[in-house]
């Protein structure tokens, strides 16, 4: 049961730092690609207004020597493909260029007719969804002054494509170098949860064996101390009322510490894997009729009525001493949280299809909130501590179920709601 305990705090320490280190990589590869992203853009729209700037100032020249923009050439003129440039005079016809791929030729032309994007500004278009080619152009246009008169207009473009197509390749080999940091570090803090639980188990399994040696030595004083307040009880002398009470007290308060001792001895040597069965077959009907017979005064004296259900005969192969102990913690449990005039149900049923036992004590008092529902088997835990103290209880009745439970190979689970009452089954082999 440590074992497992500890094991299950290890993955849980794994999966917490593995989730954190998956946002941390996923933030640092989100941000890294949105940085390079804006670091791109932005060199390339100063790219683009810087050539248009510069492919103004050459129009000037070639206006101021020659007096025209209009090239004697009936050829468009060679260019590199991504970055073009298109000259128009003041009456919109195009005069001067050096021309984009043919395929995209088409679309920054339209683009041009619809231009309305101030000169200090670069407009960018991608594919549409009906167009093969992948391109991004970012295009810029400034106008041709000459002495204060509009002479034309130079738009100049580009095609970024590669370079976001090269962002996006460096963005997924990033994204697969934290997949693999990711791997590498959910490997390591596997180890080193495991190591940070090492003085974790040592300090457990010194607190568990000084509860099993302080367990097994307090038995003999508490023995000899139950017998004594025995023989003072007995002792006709004693007629005064109030060392009677004395005495009667003494006797409950011993009885509840052995039977405390008792539970964490049990507690212990489960824990320790030293606790050992004695299995004989039996009839659960005729054990848990006895458990219940036994239980009913207590049940009586708090007003609750206590039904048991059962069939004809149930024949399992278990711990019988056990198996009686396990009904009446959970038959102690279900009285103690059942208020006065409710009903606490015992039901023994055999599944014969599928060769298993089930108990199940249902009773009607205050029931378990979900959250709760998986902390009552620890020990020491109550849902409600000052009614459990009230009540003699001490925490240990159902986690000593759940390893009575454990021991037979079976299985303990609650269905229960707040208000509603609540239900513990088990199943166990027949």
């Amino acid at each position: 049961m440590a074992l497992n305990m500890f094991g299950q705090t290890r993955r849980r320490l794994t999966l917490f730092y593995s989730l954190m280190m998956f946002f941390f990589l996923l933030l640092l590869v989100f941000g890294m690609h949105e940085s390079m992203e804006w670091s791109i853009t932005s060199e390339q729209q100063r790219e683009v207004l810087d050539t248009t700037e510069d492919v103004l100032n050459e129009e000037i020249i070639l206006l101021q020597r020659h007096g025209s923009l209009a090239d004697d050439s009936e050829e468009y003129k060679a260019s590199n493909g991504r970055l073009y440039f298109y000259a128009f005079d003041n009456h919109g016809k195009l005069i001067n260029y050096s021309r984009a791929v043919p395929i995209l030729e088409p679309l920054i032309l339209e683009a041009i007719q619809k231009w309305n994007v101030p000169e200090d500004q670069v407009m960018e278009f991608t594919n549409t969804h009906n167009f093969k080619y992948e391109y991004k152009i970012l295009m810029a246009a400034k106008p041709i002054i000459i002495d204060g008169e509009n002479r034309g207009m130079v738009y100049v473009g580009k095609d970024v494509a590669s370079v976001y197509n090269g962002l996006r390749k460096a963005t997924l080999i990033l994204g697969l170098l934290s997949l693999l940091a990711f791997i590498v570090a959910n490997f390591a803090g596997h180890i080193m949860a495991g190591k940070a639980i090492v003085p974790l188990k040592e300090a457990y399994e010194r607190q568990r064996q000084f509860a099993a040696d302080a367990s097994h030595e307090l038995r003999t004083p508490l023995s000899v101390v139950m017998a004594s307040v025995d023989v003072l009880g007995n002792d006709r002398s004693i007629i005064s009322p109030f060392l009677q009470q004395v005495i009667e007290d003494m006797r409950d308060e011993v009885k509840k510490m052995t039977k405390l001792v008792g539970d964490l001895l049990m507690v212990a040597r489960s824990e320790n894997q030293t606790f050992k069965l004695m299995t004989e077959k039996f009839d659960l009907i005729e054990a848990a009729y006895e458990v219940v017979r036994k239980m009913q005064p207590l049940a009586d004296e708090k007003h609750i009525k206590l039904l048991f259900v059962k069939q004809e005969a149930v024949a399992i192969r278990a711990d019988v001493q056990r198996i009686k102990q396990l009904l009446i913690i959970l038959i102690d449990n279900a009285l103690k949280y059942t208020p006065s005039h409710g009903v606490v149900t015992v039901k023994v049923d055999g599944d014969f299809e599928k060769n298993k036992i089930r108990i199940m004590v249902r009773d009607t008092g205050i029931g378990i909130s979900l959250k709760d529902q998986h902390k009552v088997f620890d020990r020491f835990y109550r849902v409600d501590r000052a009614r459990s103290r009230d009540s003699g209880g001490n925490g240990l009745g159902l986690a000593i179920a759940r390893d009575i439970v454990n021991l037979h190979n079976g299985e303990l689970y609650i269905e229960s709601k707040i208000g509603e009452g609540a239900a513990f089954i088990v199943e166990l082999k027949k």
